[in-house]
């Protein structure tokens, strides 16, 4: 395979932007159907704002990786998007790139956590608020795994990661709870 031009190399993507590709090749065409299928899956690990979707959606079409068309839906106005050659040919070198994938974890519990030197005697009351977060994200991680698990293999793949880390995590927070009132007893 002869090596690409500079003309032909892919448009470099955003976060967002790898979101809104992945998002716009497996049938989502409008920033609405966009946000509400993040919001269902993806947020657990990639979440997008519409602050952050209808930007990215105008730099993308701007690049020509997607193309919009107005389809307005009773009285609103609406635009529906498909991915372009170029669009699909970024996908593909993005999913196909040998870099190391980019991590961040967003998690409030967890900053509080490495703040609460601050305030000690909350400490468990965070893990605990922690916990139980993380149990009702269980709860619904394994309420769509018998769906998820007739679907796309990459889905339900990411889907058992998820529950799979959620369970360690719960188990973390038990284990330190118990450890900390242990230490609270001894004081």
């Amino acid at each position: 395979m002869a090596p690409r031009s500079a003309e032909d190399q892919p448009q470099s993507l955003t976060p967002t932007g790898r979101v809104i590709l992945g998002m716009i090749a497996s049938g989502r065409r409008t920033g609405y159907d966009i946000k509400a299928f993040v919001d269902r899956t993806t947020r657990y690990f990639w979440a997008a704002s519409y602050g952050q979707i209808y930007p990215e959606l105008k730099r993308l079409e701007d690049q020509g990786l997607v193309r919009g068309r107005p389809e307005p839906s009773g009285g609103r106005a609406r635009t529906v998007y498909e991915l372009t050659e170029a669009g699909q040919a970024a996908l593909q070198h993005w999913l196909q790139a040998d870099d190391e994938p980019s991590y961040e974890l967003r998690d409030e519990g967890m900053l509080k956590l490495f703040f609460s030197d601050s305030l000690p005697e909350r400490r468990i009351e965070i893990i605990r608020a922690m916990r139980e977060r993380s149990e009702r994200k269980l709860a619904h991680l394994r309420s769509i795994e018998p769906h998820a698990s007739k679907g796309p293999k990459g889905s339900y793949l990411t889907l058992q990661l998820g529950i799979g880390l959620t369970e360690w995590t719960i188990e973390w927070c038990k284990a330190t709870e118990r450890e900390l009132a242990t230490e609270t007893e001894k004081e």
